[in-house]
């Protein structure tokens, strides 16, 4: 499913216009995106929790030439599923 196709369920089960729906599904993604910048958690009691994650900093190969590469520490977005989303998908 993509965000589309998400549009037009939400739309057609919940009666609002497509546009609407867009709207508040882009805000949505908007402030768990901003959260997840500031270094703040989201947790949606029985969905699941968004937070971020360090990534400590490694070395790697480049697979075409064998050289050693640093790769650096970074922050990457994660998400934990609830235990009621984890009893749906089951």
């Amino acid at each position: 499913m993509n965000k589309t196709d998400l549009i037009n369920n939400i739309s057609t089960k919940s009666g609002l216009t497509k546009k609407d729906v867009e709207s508040v599904l882009n805000g949505f993604l908007g402030e768990i995106t901003d959260a997840l910048a500031s270094g703040d958690k989201v947790q949606l009691i029985g969905f699941g929790t968004f937070e971020t994650r360090k990534r400590s900093g490694r070395t790697g190969r480049n697979p075409q030439t064998g050289n050693e590469i640093v790769i650096p520490e970074s922050t990457v977005p994660a998400f934990k599923a609830g235990n009621k989303l984890k009893e749906a998908v089951n």
